[in-house]
Parts: C-alpha cells; sequence; structure tokens
C-alpha cells in the first residue's frame, strides 16, 4: 500500500473503531524497549506478588513482536466503563454493603473488546488482503498502558493507570497487532505535576513510589488475584471492598471528567451495583456461579468470594446478625476461609471498628471533584 493509502486506512481505522463503540482509537509503533529495565526492576523486587506468569513470560511483555511476528503498529483502543448512578460515595460509605470495582459492575470487558477488536481486524482485512492481526485484551503478555501512551490516547499517571485530560481513567484498553506500517499517533503530555492524590489516598501504601505499584499490597490484588489467606495486616485496611479497588482513580482530579459509559453491556447488574454484605454472604455456590454469570468476578471462584466477604464483615459494625452469619458458616467452608471468618468473629467479638480517615476523605472527594453519575 502507498503512503496516501495507508493513512486514508489509519483514519478509516479509527471510525470504524469508534463505530464500534470505542471511545478513543491510536496507532503505534510496536519498541517497548526503554520499559524493559522498568520491567526487570519490578520483577526483581517481587512486587507481581503470587503472579508467577508476570515474571514467567519476562521481557515478552515489552516485545509485542514475538506475540505476533511480523508485528509493524499497534493499534489502540479505550472503552469507557463507569456505568449510570455508580453510586460510590453511597457503597464506600456504606459498612454493611459490599464495594465492587465499578469496572466489574457489568459484563465481562474481555469478551465484549475482544469481540469489536476482531469485528475492526475483520474490516480491515476486507481493504488489506494479507492482514496478520491478532486482538488482544489483558490476555497475553503486553504492556497495554505503555503502548496506548505511545498511540495518544493518554499518559501513564502515578498509580501507573493510563490517564486521560478529557476522560480521566475509568476505561479498558485494548491492542490489535497487525502488519501494516500504518502513521503513527503522537504521544500526549503528561499531566500529574506534584500531584500526589492517588499516592497518599491508597488504604495499604500500595504506590511505593511515583509509577511503582507493589501488587502484594494492593487490594485489587489481594482480593482478586491472591489466592490464599490476606495478610492481616491489611484485613483493617480493606473496609468493605470485596472486589478490587477504585480509591487512587477517585481521588485523581482528572476523573471528575469521566464520562459514563454508553455500552450496555457495562451497565451495573442489580444484585451486584450496591449489596447487602449478609446477603452476599449467604449465597451458596451454586447461587455464587449463577448471579456471577457472564462477570469478571466468577473467575476468583466462591472460597475466595467468602473469603473476602468475611474480611468486609470483620470491618462491619459489631452486631449479633454479623457474628451469627458468620458462625452459622463455618462448618461450610474451606480452612482458608475459616480462617478469615474466625479473625472477623474476634473482631466482631471486640467490636474493634475502626473509623477509616482515608475512606471518610475519599468519599467527600468523591461527593466534592466526581461527575454526579459516578457518585
Amino acid at each position: 500500500m502507498t503512503a496516501p493509502d495507508l493513512h486514508t486506512l489509519a483514519n478509516d481505522i479509527k471510525l470504524w473503531g469508534t463505530e464500534l463503540g470505542f471511545d478513543q482509537v491510536g496507532i503505534c509503533d510496536p519498541d517497548l524497549t526503554d520499559h524493559e529495565p522498568l520491567l526487570a526492576d519490578w520483577l526483581a523486587r517481587g512486587y507481581q506478588g503470587e503472579m508467577e506468569y508476570m515474571a514467567r513470560h519476562g521481557m515478552m511483555r515489552a516485545r509485542p513482536q514475538e506475540l505476533l511476528p511480523g508485528t509493524l503498529r499497534v493499534i489502540s483502543v479505550r472503552m469507557n466503563y463507569m456505568p449510570e448512578q455508580a453510586a460510590i460515595a453511597r457503597v464506600l460509605s456504606a459498612p454493611d454493603k459490599g464495594y465492587i470495582s465499578r469496572y466489574a459492575l457489568g459484563r465481562d470487558y474481555h469478551k465484549v473488546l475482544r469481540q469489536r477488536l476482531k469485528q475492526l481486524s475483520d474490516k480491515i482485512s476486507q481493504v488489506f488482503s494479507e492482514l496478520s492481526a491478532r486482538p488482544f485484551v489483558d490476555s497475553a503478555p503486553i504492556l497495554e498502558r505503555p503502548l496506548a501512551a505511545k498511540a495518544g490516547l493518554g499518559w501513564v499517571g502515578k498509580h501507573s493507570l493510563l490517564l486521560n485530560r478529557e476522560q480521566g481513567s475509568f476505561f479498558f484498553l485494548g491492542e490489535l497487532l497487525v502488519n501494516l506500517p500504518l502513521p503513527v499517533d503522537e504521544p500526549v503530555a503528561e499531566g500529574c505535576g506534584k500531584c500526589v492524590a492517588c499516592i497518599t489516598t491508597c488504604p495499604t501504601g500500595a504506590i511505593v513510589a511515583p509509577y511503582v505499584v507493589d501488587a502484594r499490597r494492593c487490594i485489587s490484588y489481594l482480593t482478586i488475584e491472591l489466592d490464599g489467606p490476606i495478610p492481616e495486616e491489611f484485613r483493617p485496611l480493606m473496609g468493605n471492598r470485596i472486589y478490587g479497588c477504585d480509591d487512587c482513580q477517585l481521588i485523581c482530579p482528572w476523573n471528575r471528567f469521566a464520562d459514563a459509559s454508553k455500552e450496555p453491556d457495562f451497565a451495573a447488574r442489580d444484585n451486584l451495583h450496591a449489596p447487602q454484605l449478609l446477603v452476599l454472604f449467604a449465597w451458596t455456590e451454586e447461587q455464587f456461579l449463577k448471579r456471577t454469570e457472564g462477570s469478571p468476578i466468577r473467575r476468583i471462584g466462591y472460597q475466595r468470594w467468602l473469603r473476602n466477604i468475611a474480611v468486609a464483615l470483620g470491618n462491619a459494625p459489631a452486631s449479633a446478625e454479623v457474628a451469627q452469619a458468620l458462625e452459622q458458616k463455618r462448618p461450610q467452608v474451606s480452612a482458608m476461609v475459616l480462617e478469615h471468618i474466625d479473625w472477623a468473629l474476634g473482631q466482631q467479638r471486640a467490636g474493634l471498628t475502626q473509623v477509616d480517615r482515608k475512606t471518610e476523605r475519599l468519599i467527600r472527594a468523591v461527593d466534592k471533584g466526581m461527575p454526579k453519575h459516578a457518585r
């Protein structure tokens, strides 16, 4: 294809992407050489915790060409996910409810974005019959945020997530590797400046330096990726967060511009939107599997689900009802979950519920600075 043909195709790709529901499309080359030392250092410090796949694939994450030989460009896309009426402050401020990271309230994003990327690939192949392409949505070892930054979709913030001046950070990313020398987009200027709100707000101190997250301390890791017991030192700090954590995003000033998602698949499910902890804790495994069908939550399994809720119940105000629910569940769970139930019972009996001042400040910030749909 000639240079004018490639320029026209690049514009068409961006148009097709928006027609498929993506909120932005950018193009970059696949060279991430500059990120290899940073990745090697992060792994050497053990910040990946039990995510052994991070170390197993090593530098492949910074070498997209090894995932698809012949890759010349990466088409990077983003799609907003914040649902209407996210009720963030209302749930975080209610210790009897379970807070689920807002990205997980609807359908599993992996399936949604991958299907759209495949459709985008099909459209490109109609113009370029020799297309070799491969879509990715958290499905392979690839550094998606540095690629998205190279493609002009935003910059990597101090919390390590991608930030966009018009849309904040409440969006998913996906990539389509292609063997086309398309014209590339220019990166945008970094916009964090001296702000360290995400670092100081993190409940567990997981952002150990600007742009560096120790996953072993991150509530998202503890509630989703960690397979075994949650270290006791972090349990009181988790509050009512039972699947993921949005604190570093919620405090970010750029998210005052975040729009609600137009994608119906990301609409919040009623049983997950502002759920009562005791209702969730009473679910049988069959009910858990049924009610999280098609949801990213299902991947953690029933035992980790109970583990997370037990911690939240331990952090809830002391009540006979909570203690009774914990006691009744003891004979039905694994040894790992039992440990967390017994910890929660100890918290309940001692009435040691702590007032989380960081959470209080965060709720005030959400009420003051976030769009109405996000509150």
